[in-house]
């Protein structure tokens, strides 16, 4: 079972419960953490700047955690941690949606796979966000680090990690996962990922009620991919837009690409055949492919392991979710109210 934290009030009131409450997290991603200080104080001053009240959040928490706040901050800026040439999606993600067309009930599902390493499912939080004047938020991640959320105003927030060339010094994408969260239209959602002083970018599965887009983004640059006209649409860790495609910085995207061309084959041979919710998550809890599969098992130490699932009606304002991988969790279920 995935812990549920529920946070109210200030943004450093939110900031310093889930501090308190993922204290070992926190400490097991940051202990050991090594990173140079002025080029993290560059992004901080870009942070401050543009969204002091996640600083604020990210600050308190850190205080609760009892860490140094520049050092939870150097852990919360992705951009630092990856070599501007890499290989896809080492851990990475899958992504999968069925538009109201195409799925049972006419709504809109979105599910999700989050890859990163063994063990790490045992740190992964659920959190309710009421902060504010920001509308209810339900998120999963690890920490005060969001990796997926949702809120009631229908906003759906899911993606993938790519691997952009032109990356910068400027807003953390981590910060603004966070902030997309707080929008309450999918226009300001959209706005707020392609913020100019972004340092880069993820491809973003975002939606709102019955509609989805996947945003390809660097720090520079974005296009939308729209589902099929099956209405189905898939995304793992790899740009696929053409005018994107010179963005790319990874030196082989070839597991990133079985799993997005077995994620493709599985939503087609559902022909004309609604999705439910359930048909998703057999999706998800797919072994074909090996290491490259969409459920992965990592076998050894520091290989890829499906860490949490999940299932969003998004039109609904529901949430389906588990710890580790689709094919043997029980699964949870949060709801809007």
């Amino acid at each position: 079972m995935i812990p549920l934290i529920r946070v109210h009030g200030t943004h450093a009131e939110a900031g310093a419960t889930i501090g308190a409450a993922t204290r070992a997290a926190i400490h097991k991603h940051t202990d050991a953490l090594e990173y140079d200080l002025d080029l993290v104080l560059r992004y901080r001053g870009s942070g401050i700047k543009y969204l002091p009240w996640v600083v604020e959040e990210l600050d308190a928490a850190a205080a609760a955690a009892e860490v140094d706040p520049l050092r939870l901050f150097a852990a919360s800026v992705e951009e630092l941690h990856a070599s501007p040439v890499r290989e896809a999606a080492t851990t990475g993600c899958t992504d999968i949606a069925a538009t109201p067309s195409h799925s049972a009930d006419g709504h809109l599902l979105v599910g999700h796979n989050n890859d990163l390493t063994g063990g790490e499912e045992h740190d992964v939080v659920a959190i309710e966000w009421q902060v504010e004047d920001e509308p209810t938020i339900f998120t999963l991640g690890i920490g005060p680090w969001i990796s997926v959320g949702w809120n009631d105003a229908g906003i759906s927030v899911t993606g993938n990690e790519v691997s952009p060339k032109d990356e910068g010094v400027g807003i953390p994408r981590l910060l603004q996962v966070r902030d997309v969260l707080a929008q309450r239209t999918l226009q300001d959602a959209v706005k707020s990922i392609l913020h100019p002083a972004r340092a880069s970018s993820y491809n973003w599965v975002i939606g709102q009620n019955d509609y989805v887009v996947s945003v390809e983004g660097s720090a520079t640059a974005a296009e939308g991919l729209t589902p099929t006209e099956e209405g189905t649409l898939a995304h793992t860790n790899h740009y696929v837009h053409p005018d994107m495609l010179d963005y790319e910085a990874s030196e082989t995207v070839d597991g990133s690409a079985l799993r997005l061309q077995r994620a493709q084959e599985l939503l087609a041979e559902t022909g004309d055949e609604p999705l439910t919710r359930t048909r998703l998550r057999e999706i998800l809890s797919d072994h074909e492919n090996g290491q490259d599969a969409l459920c992965r098992h990592g076998q050894a130490p520091g290989d890829p392991q499906t860490v949490f699932w999940c299932i969003a009606d998004v039109t609904a304002r529901t949430v389906m979710y588990g710890s580790g991988n689709p094919c043997d969790s029980e699964a949870e279920l949060y709801a809007f109210t």
